[in-house]
């Protein structure tokens, strides 16, 4: 079998939980090869984000570019994009020939310890690659902000992602971590509305550092081996629910999770 080759498009973590040291274990794990075109370079660890130096936009693409011409993309995962200038330096690469239809874009907007890691102008720039994406993945507060808004009620929800699905002409799929109780309720949407639904018993735990990141590396590898998007996303969700079940209880704040020990699926292509 051809081994999937999955783009990650993606920031740095000095911390090693999340952006691309998080996707890079993910696509190992599901027995893919993890090529990087790194968006930004942070020093953080598990307490949060003490510095982000953005890649200029030509080294970004170069990036891209080099890796797809000599190795090939089979998926493209993108995550924190660094700037606005950034944004739309990768979506003009990705309207090249070299790219595939399967791309996940996963909103990066704020990281788990609390900081902001895009403002309004980057947000404004994902629009142009979630037209481009086969499907994005925001949580409850990302969904807001790709709609304008502040925060959306619990009513509000399926609404807003149809609408933003109709806009964009791509699936999303809305993460429900961030909603309360002991049920996490994950859902995807197309433009005609709830298209289907992942409830899974809570894991309570602080070691959460790089879940949407791992979520959405994981689907770019299911499509890449050629699963259907629901197929893919919910083995997706299966494997961060291992990885959180063997986080191995790394420092004092939001620490990593455990790709590395998440049973069951090393080298399954």
């Amino acid at each position: 079998m051809t081994t999937a080759r999955i783009l990650i498009v993606a920031g740095s973590d000095s911390g090693g939980g999340a952006g691309i040291q998080a996707d890079i274990k993910t696509v190992t794990m599901w027995g893919g090869h993890a090529m990087t075109a790194i968006t930004a370079i942070t020093a953080q660890n598990t307490l949060g984000v003490e510095g982000v130096h953005a890649i200029p936009p030509a080294l970004v693409t170069q990036q891209m570019a080099c890796v797809a011409r000599d190795i090939g993309v089979d998926a493209v995962k993108i995550g924190m994009l660094g700037d606005a200038a950034i944004a739309s330096a990768v979506a003009d690469e990705l309207d090249g020939a070299a790219y595939p239809d399967a791309i996940v874009l996963d909103p990066v907007m704020i990281a788990t310890s609390g900081a902001t890691l895009a403002d309004a102008a980057t947000i404004a720039a994902m629009e142009r690659l979630a037209r481009r994406a086969a499907v994005v993945t925001p949580n409850l507060p990302e969904l807001a902000a790709l709609c304008g808004r502040v925060a959306l009620a619990a009513d509000e929800v399926a609404g807003a992602a149809t609408g933003y699905a109709a806009r964009v002409g791509s699936a999303v799929l809305v993460k429900g971590g961030h909603a309360d109780g002991v049920t996490v309720v994950d859902r995807l949407f197309d433009r005609s509305g709830e298209v289907a639904r992942w409830e899974n018993r809570r894991i309570e735990t602080r070691h959460t550092h790089g879940t949407g990141c791992t979520l959405a590396s994981a689907i770019a590898t299911g499509l890449a081996m050629g699963m259907a998007l629901p197929a893919a996303i919910e083995r997706a969700i299966a494997f961060v629910r291992a990885s959180l079940e063997h986080a191995p209880g790394l420092g004092h704040g939001h620490g990593p999770m455990g790709q590395q020990d998440a049973t069951g699926f090393a080298c399954r292509g």
